[in-house]
């Protein structure tokens, strides 16, 4: 049996393992956690070979191998002393502490394989300052803890490897990761692009605009920017360079596109189900408290698109090239998708779980894939179909659980060891106990702690160190937590580690230092609009009616002024008044008072509309 052929085959029961979970309910705790992380682990060796395509590739063989049965055996261990592990306290016999060292070497090993060496230093960093941080001097020292205790900790509990982030991958995420697999194979996809290609197209920048809804819509679905990067990008970046679009911008233009998926719902890049988890409170609200942002970010983007796209007089789409909306609106295209929203819509208003609703979703999803493929496409055909949507599934579970395993690790240690605390209070302490200060210097920290990091593992680590410095000052639970995913988040496109531009700027065949800064502008509102949770707070949708008016307001300021001010969108085409009336907007704006919002939003449609004027005066 080929290489290939393992890992299909992995893939796939991985997928069949999620799905028979989903649909009948996952085993007890520790052990549909061990199970996972043994599935994935063999998933993962296989699909990331060590010494692939080398002469030495056999004693890559030969690790690859002992990672994987070390891996399946500290599992099988967990799983066959479960009552033992959750009903004592036992103690890290000299197996113990070997099958901890192998499994936490072998997620490790599979996280450098999969995301570089970044993810697993910090793991080790962690480990390091749970055993020796007695040794330091100063607020950093704690009393130290031994080798078996450590073990304990990390393996025979529910607190360690087996804890809440392992246990979310293991149901919720590896859910929806299924369901949006099985989605976009089932014809989601395209028409995910053909419905993004009839709104945009035709539009100024019209090729911009379709990557922005493509990749935004990819990306709601999607556990990883860059992967939706390396998905979408590979049509929309060349459609925008042939259509004579700058390479740079055309990188620049999928990235964030792509990134602000991970922060628009339902998925968040699976953080909205681990956001949930750690501060107890149900999923929708998350859900909830993200739209409104996730709305504003696309706003700026479609305005710095836009913008841009006049002043450079970017081509539209070719009308030849836009799909029909016949075909757009045919029944096999939209009928899935409806189905799996309206499966998984009835399953959450029914309360069923999370990962219930997800499997109800796809039960809606398949029936209406049979009904409307049925006659057009062979049994055989829907088939390989649905078991390349599993595969997928499979495939992308891999990196989500090895890095919320891996983070987990981290997690327990600055648990342990209350570095968190630490780290919060001494934030608190050079801030002054300022709300602002205190945000900017999380904000700070957050973009360099997030950088080469996936959405979700970069904000499990930022939660767990920074989010209490917020909390601590008396700022929202929720709004703390979403201040620092966003920071986390936009990390992937801001110099100088920005994963997701170095991914377009390669399929752009360009340099990705410009392609950088074109990003940077395009997400330029991002890094604003988390500070609007603090100031106001209805951006969450909550509070009273006035609140939220105030939040909207505040936002589409900043939506409209920043990307005109970055892109010298003319106003009454001297550009120092011009400048003058964009800083001034977006000064009160971010000025929270009751009618500062709503006077800046006056200030600057009174000037669009008055300029607007004297230029057709002029004209």
């Amino acid at each position: 049996m080929t290489l290939q052929r393992v890992q299909r085959a992995l893939a796939i029961f991985v997928g069949l393992f999620v799905l028979y979970t989903a649909a009948t309910g996952p085993f007890e705790g520790l052990i549909q956690r061990a199970l996972f992380l043994a599935l994935v682990t063999c998933l993962g060796f296989a699909l990331f070979p060590l010494g692939a395509g080398k002469p030495w590739r056999p004693a890559g063989l030969a690790v690859d191998l002992a990672l994987c049965a070390v891996s399946v055996a500290a599992c099988g261990y967990v799983v066959v002393n479960y009552d033992a592990i959750m009903t004592t306290l036992p103690w890290a016999t000299t197996l113990d502490k070997a099958l901890t060292v192998g499994l936490v070497l072998a997620v490790l090993e599979l996280g450098r394989r999969t995301v570089g060496l970044i993810f697993p230093v910090l793991v080790l960093l962690g480990l390091g300052y749970a055993l020796f941080g007695n040794y330091l001097p100063g607020p950093l020292r704690h009393r130290g803890f031994d080798t078996a205790f450590v073990t304990e900790t990390i393996f025979l509990g529910d607190l360690g490897i087996w804890g809440m982030l392992t246990g979310v991958a293991a149901t919720v995420i590896a859910a929806f990761v299924l369901f949006g697999a099985l989605l976009l194979h089932t014809g989601g996809g395209q028409a995910f692009m053909d419905l993004a290609m009839r709104l945009g197209g035709r539009q100024p920048g019209g090729a911009a605009k379709i990557a922005t809804i493509a990749s935004g819509l990819f990306g709601m679905i999607s556990g990883s920017a860059v992967a939706n990067v390396a998905t979408t990008g590979n049509f929309t970046i060349p459609m925008m360079i042939r259509l004579g679009y700058p390479r740079p911008f055309a990188a620049a233009v999928e990235a964030v596109a792509s990134t602000g998926g991970q922060i628009a719902p339902p998925i968040m890049g699976a953080a909205a189900f681990v956001m949930a988890e750690i501060l107890g409170v149900p999923y929708l609200t998350i859900i909830v408290a993200a739209i409104l942002p996730a709305v504003l970010f696309y706003l700026s983007v479609f305005m710095t698109v836009h913008f841009v796209a006049l002043r450079r007089g970017l081509a539209i789409v070719p009308e030849d090239e836009m799909p029909a909306w016949t075909t757009i609106l045919a029944p096999r295209r939209v009928l899935p998708i409806l189905c799996a929203l309206g499966g998984l819509g009835i399953g959450i208003w029914m309360g069923r779980s999370i990962s219930t609703s997800a499997f109800y979703g796809i039960i809606g999803l398949l029936i209406a894939f049979f009904a409307t493929e049925a006659g057009r496409l062979s049994i055989r055909q829907m088939a390989d179909k649905l078991f390349n949507g599993l595969e997928d599934a499979g495939k992308g579970l891999v990196i989500i659980g090895v890095l919320l395993a891996g983070a987990q690790v981290l997690v327990s240690m600055i648990n342990l060891t209350g570095i968190g605390v630490t780290l919060s209070s001494l934030i608190v302490s050079m801030a002054g106990d300022s709300v602002v200060l205190v945000a900017m210097i999380v904000g700070a920290v957050c973009l360099i702690m997030g950088m080469g990091l996936p959405t979700t593992a970069a904000y499990v680590l930022v939660a767990a160190v920074l989010a209490p410095a917020m909390t601590a000052v008396g700022v929202d639970p929720l709004a703390a937590h979403l201040f620092v995913f966003y920071f986390a988040t936009i990390s992937v496109i801001t110099p100088p580690v920005c994963v997701a531009v170095f991914v377009g700027a390669g399929i752009a065949n360009t340099n990705w230092l410009p392609a950088a800064g074109e990003a940077v502008r395009l997400g330029a509102v991002t890094y604003l609009v988390p500070f609007l949770l603090l100031l106001y707070p209805g951006m969450l949708l909550g509070g009273s009616p006035l609140d939220i008016l105030e939040a909207v307001a505040a936002g589409l300021v900043l939506v409209l002024a920043v990307p005109a001010l970055l892109s010298g969108a003319q106003l009454f085409g001297r550009k120092t008044v011009d400048v003058a009336i964009y800083v001034l907007v977006i000064a009160l704006a971010i000025y929270p008072q009751p009618v500062t919002p709503f006077l800046a939003l006056a200030i600057l449609l009174a000037a669009h509309f008055s300029g607007r004027v004297q230029r057709r005066t002029l004209a």
